[in-house]
């Protein structure tokens, strides 16, 4: 299983989410290919109903500390509710890698 297929797992299980995606931003940073170690995850849940957005984060780093320990060098994370999600259905795209040596 890959570190991807971790993630989802992990996160439907702490979550029940509506809309889940976990999309795998390695190739966008200076690391070999077919790494697994940078991540984009929008989660929407209503286990995130009246949490302000660090509470949020919490729940999901608490869900992936083990991926957090070693594998998984960045995480950028989208939660929102089913309201929330509904009045946008979108998210900002990640900007470009622009540390750790990557030629610009």
């Amino acid at each position: 299983m890959t570190i991807e297929d971790d993630i989802i797992t992990k996160l439907q299980k702490a979550l029940t989410p509506q809309h889940l995606e976990v999309i795998n931003e390695s190739h966008m940073h200076n690391v070999p290919p077919g790494s697994e170690s940078h991540f984009k995850v929008i989660a929407v849940s209503d286990e995130f109903a009246g949490l302000m957005l660090i509470a949020r984060h919490r729940l999901i780093n608490k869900a992936l500390a083990d991926e957090l320990q070693g594998s998984i060098h960045a995480l950028s994370l989208h939660t929102m509710t089913p309201e929330e999600w509904s009045e946008n259905e979108k998210t900002s795209e990640s900007p470009p890698c622009m540390g750790g040596g990557k030629q610009h």
